[in-house]
């Protein structure tokens, strides 16, 4: 599971304890020679990934929360452990689960094991520019390929129908992203409160309820050189809800030459040879039958604005506040922070105009 090349030096994971619980627990570790390395992979502001190494030079993934006072609904291990199980026996590619440990005295937080995957994360332009151009058109249908596998599984047949919650999964989306959003640096923003009203207004009601990644985009994607997708990474925010909304969201993130528009998250798609949008809404709508008009993507691409807006509210408040930590972006890189979250939520509300 290999995000980069670059490894943090912040973070470190107590090896002796999990060693000693890895030598008791995993067969397929060897650790008894307590000779463990463990180093986190850079990369990601929430949960925390670990290159775990053995005494035999054999590799593995270690997930768990960020340092510090977490909330339990955000950073549930077991929440992401429970995902990657269920998924594993299915056409959706995730890495390899091995062990989960809920005792939080071994490293001082619930953890959980998987296997390694080799291959490129395509976080952002660089990693798009650094890709086989040759590749790349591949890989933008790979992804959607991958969104519709994971669109195709029977949250039921999969062991996961206890997580379905009744009422409209948008509605509670809306509900809890304003209310974040108002918790934090929202005075700075303006139309926040009224893009969320349209968006109440005009929320369709969804045809079926299937698992959302919740962050579904090429960041969260693990490729092989030719265009496979070899990993969906990332399943902090997996629930059962509307898959048309991982569908906006990896449409918002996906970047094309001369967009006026920036994504809301970083994005590698704006280099020759990746697909345009309307690609991916035809591989989308051919893999699963699902007809999409228009409106009805720009509702959810909207919908996937705004939301990032208010997902970048609370991290901008953060910089405000100066709890990013030595080295944050400070004056003018705010600024621009503030323009691009702004931007957002001036898009959603032009999307919505016609609906």
């Amino acid at each position: 599971m290999s995000r980069s090349t670059e490894i943090a030096t912040d973070d470190p994971v107590p090896v002796a304890p999990l060693a000693r619980w890895l030598d008791a627990h995993v067969d397929e570790v060897s650790a008894a020679s307590g000779t463990l390395r463990a180093d986190r992979i850079a990369g990601g502001h929430s949960n925390l990934t670990y290159r775990i190494v053995d005494d035999a030079g054999a590799a593995w993934a270690l997930r768990r929360p960020p340092m510090g006072g977490v909330l339990a609904t955000a950073h549930d291990m077991s929440r992401e452990w429970r995902f990657i199980s269920a998924l594993h026996p299915t056409p959706v590619p995730v890495a390899r689960p091995v062990a989960y440990c809920a005792d939080t005295d071994v490293i001082g937080a619930e953890f959980y094991v998987m296997g390694y995957v080799e291959g490129t994360v395509l976080g952002d332009d660089a990693a798009g520019a650094a890709y086989p151009e040759g590749s790349r058109h591949a890989a933008g249908l790979a992804t959607v390929d991958v969104l519709a596998d994971l669109h195709a599984v029977d949250p039921d047949e999969a062991g996961l129908g206890d997580l379905h919650r009744p009422g409209s999964y948008l509605q509670r989306q809306l509900k809890r992203w304003h209310t974040q959003a108002h918790a934090s640096a929202v005075e700075d923003l303006t139309g926040i409160d009224v893009v969320h009203d349209l968006l109440v207004a005009a929320a369709p009601e969804a045809a079926t309820t299937r698992i959302a990644h919740g962050d579904f985009r090429a960041g969260n994607l693990m490729y092989g050189p030719d265009g496979e997708v070899r990993a969906v990474l990332d399943w902090e925010l997996a629930t059962l809800g509307d898959p048309l909304a991982d569908l906006g969201w990896l449409l918002m993130s996906w970047t094309r030459p001369g967009d006026a528009v920036p994504a809301g998250t970083n994005s590698p798609s704006a280099q020759p040879g990746f697909p345009e949008r309307s690609e991916l809404v035809a591989r989308y709508v051919e893999r699963t039958g699902t007809p999409l008009a228009d409106d009805v993507v720009d509702y959810y691409v909207a919908f996937a604005r705004w939301r990032s807006a208010c997902i970048g509210a609370g991290v901008y408040s953060r910089y405000v506040a100066g709890h990013m930590g030595p080295g944050a972006e400070q004056g003018a890189a705010t600024a621009t922070r503030l323009e691009v979250l702004q931007a957002q939520v001036e898009e959603a509300r032009r999307m919505l105009g016609g609906i």
